[in-house]
């Protein structure tokens, strides 16, 4: 390599891939950080109004902390490499056993105050764990990374589906409350005519299937969102390397490089 060679890490893509990459990275971002407050939202009982809420104070927080870790915050915040921050659902299952435990405003409350105790704490003994990173390799950090994933798959498939398992169906109410009296008036007769009066016996509970569980336009949406994940590096480079086909767009490219000294 030569004395004046630009190191991978700190070439400037040209525009086109800057462009594809960085959306990349937004809808990568974006799909986590609307799920952990729905389910957060979800489990804490709160209402429609209160999850939206929720989701635009995720997203806020997203791009702030975003701008921090990019460009900086004196000497000891941010980590100033081109990361987008997102929401993690290793602190998912906690969250949750929290809101299980208390719901509503004042469970979303004893979360918030958790979450800030556990921010405090982060920073106190960020040092230390900058010397810990030698006991985290590569199979340890990607072993977590993998159960986080796997332990949420039944969410995904559930939200897929339209909802958890016992969503599929619900109680017919109009047959029970029929099954109920009918057997009520079978033991009255029962009853006229012996001492003691038989107990009542209901059979099971007549269900109703939901229509809406299992739709196939919502298992389409979500084949397409996982196609689109599992598609978009290879989408990426293929766009990019068809934008730079067209010559404005070369041109374009052309003069970016050359502002930002950048190759292509």
């Amino acid at each position: 390599m030569s004395a004046n060679a630009v190191h991978p890490v700190d070439e400037r893509l040209p525009a086109a891939r800057l462009a594809a990459l960085g959306l990349q990275h937004v809808l990568v971002m974006y799909a986590g950080a609307i799920a952990v407050p729905l389910i957060v939202g979800r489990a804490l009982k709160l209402s429609p109004e209160q999850v939206a809420l929720l989701i635009s104070a995720d997203l806020f927080c997203c791009g702030l902390v975003t701008l921090i870790q990019s460009l900086g915050f004196g000497r000891h915040f941010g980590i100033r490499m081109p990361v987008m921050m997102g929401v993690t659902f290793a602190a998912v299952g906690p969250m949750v056993a929290m809101a299980n435990a208390q719901s509503g405003p004042d469970g979303a409350r004893a979360i918030f105050g958790a979450i800030i105790g556990a921010g405090i704490l982060a920073i106190l003994i960020a040092p230390l764990m900058s010397r810990l990173l030698r006991f985290f390799p590569p199979v340890v950090t990607g072993t977590i990374i993998a159960i986080i994933g796997i332990s949420l798959m039944r969410v995904g498939i559930g939200w897929a589906m339209g909802g958890p398992a016992p969503a599929a169906q619900s109680v017919d109410v109009p047959k029970l409350v029929a099954m109920v009296d009918s057997a009520k008036a079978a033991q009255v007769a029962a009853a006229a005519t012996s001492a003691s009066a038989p107990a009542v016996k209901l059979g099971p509970i007549p269900m109703i299937d939901n229509p809406a569980y299992g739709a196939l336009d919502n298992m389409a949406i979500a084949a397409i969102v996982l196609i689109v994940i599992l598609t978009s590096p290879c989408c990426s480079a293929s766009f990019s390397a068809a934008w730079l086909r067209w010559p404005w767009a070369r041109w374009a490219s052309t003069r970016w490089s050359r502002r930002t000294g950048s190759t292509s």
